[in-house]
């Protein structure tokens, strides 16, 4: 009998693995695919993510796969260029930490766990498994039918879980797909950092990655899927042409991989937990990945689970009391964000209010900074949009405007 067997192997369900198995519990991590495998990613590992990691001391592998950091970005909102690095977070600087290991932001092709080591591992072809005996039915490595018990099965198997359409997972704040995504690898595409293009109907992105490649991504609204569909390479050019030279670069460079394109990225929270199951990263949570927050969550929200589920098995709370905490920190701790990315994914053109955000803040480096740090998830956003921060920014004048207009700049596309 397992303490918990976990669904799903990358960040998420492997995290997760690991942080139960240090405390002590005895941990099944099962999943079919063989790594190690490529799957469909953000690939942005967000300062918060990369001090996680670095606390868990699995910084030092991450960047051993050579995912190189991102130490300065370029943010192009059209007739505003930001340019600036990230803040300190969590006591050092942007580009090291203490030990003088790289922790910016990553853009990090990711093909397996990233090393976690628990009491048991499988790889299973297919599985099965009915609450709330807890019984999972698979394969093994080598092909055997396994059945195990765990007294709690946690489903880390992505945002179509077969362990949250089993239980009958609901879900809230649902968004249907707003955007589309594509993205490819190239050789020789020189950057100095990462680029981030917001133009209308389009985002950009250009960041280098592991391999000494550059990965590009693009976002258009979803309901012009078929007609990216019908070229996808003079699409993916003609919309690389709108970020500055990007489209010259990429030209003189090569493509060294396929076009991934997908129309499936809709946005919702589901309820992670019930009677002898409970969800983690995209199987609870998913958003639009435009802001590429989803392997920082799936960190962040396995530390959460961890936490709740060694307090619940360990009798020091009910099981149940315990995992509604965990509800209540992952949803306070992605909201804001959550909101900020579906307002960004809906493509609205840009307010006033926005325009004069970006101007205001256009060549005074701490600031962008700060605001870097806002789309990274190290600024709560919270307190970035008080009046106090913004009437730093802003000054009086600009204070005054945005407060008699209600409202604040949703998003920065």
């Amino acid at each position: 009998m397992y303490d918990v067997t976990i669904v799903g192997a990358r960040v998420a369900g492997s995290s997760t693995a690991m942080l139960l198995a240090g405390k002590g519990l005895r941990v099944l991590l099962a999943d079919r695919a063989r790594f190690p495998s490529d799957t469909l990613s953000t690939h942005q590992v967000q300062l918060p993510g990369g001090a996680r990691l670095r606390r868990w001391g699995l910084l030092d592998q991450v960047v051993a796969s050579g995912a190189p950091p991102a130490r300065e970005v370029r943010f192009d909102a059209g007739p505003v260029v930001l340019q600036g690095r990230y803040p300190a977070f969590e006591g050092s600087t942007p580009s090291t930490d203490r030990a003088g290991r790289s922790w910016t932001p990553c853009c990090w092709r990711r093909r397996g766990p990233p090393g976690p080591r628990c009491a048991s591992s499988s790889s299973s072809r297919s599985s099965r498994w009915r609450p709330p005996g807890q019984r999972i039915r698979g394969r093994s490595k080598g092909g055997q039918p396994v059945t195990e018990a765990a007294r709690l099965v946690v489903g880390a198997d992505g945002k179509h879980s077969l362990v949250a359409r089993t239980v009958g997972a609901p879900s809230h704040h649902e968004r249907p797909p707003l955007t589309m995504g594509c993205y490819t690898y190239w050789h020789d595409v020189p950057l100095d950092g990462g680029e981030i293009y917001a133009r209308p109907r389009r985002a950009i992105g250009a960041w280098p990655t592991n391999d000494g490649l550059t990965l590009t991504y693009l976002a258009w609204p979803v309901e012009e899927f078929p007609a990216f569909q019908a070229d996808v390479e003079g699409n993916v050019l003609s919309t690389l042409d709108l970020a500055g030279d990007l489209g010259e670069r990429v030209r003189a460079g090569r493509r060294v991989e396929r076009f991934r394109a997908s129309p499936d990225l809709p946005s919702f929270l589901r309820r992670p937990f019930g009677p002898g199951w409970a969800l983690v990263g995209d199987a609870g949570l998913v958003m639009d990945p435009v802001t590429g927050q989803g392997i920082g969550d799936a960190l962040r929200d396995a530390a959460l689970l961890a936490e709740a589920v060694e307090v619940g098995l360990g009798g020091w709370r009910p099981l149940a009391g315990a995992l509604a905490g965990y509800e209540r920190a992952r949803d306070r701790a992605a909201l804001a964000m959550y909101e900020f990315t579906t307002d960004l994914a809906a493509f609205g053109p840009p307010t006033a209010e926005q325009q004069a955000l970006f101007g205001a803040l256009e060549g005074r480096p701490d600031e962008i900074g700060r605001f870097l740090g806002v789309l990274t998830g190290a600024v709560p956003m919270a307190d970035y949009f008080r009046p106090r921060s913004l009437l730093r920014v802003l000054g009086i004048r600009g204070l005054a405007t945005m407060a008699l207009r209600g409202r604040r700049p949703a998003a920065v596309g």
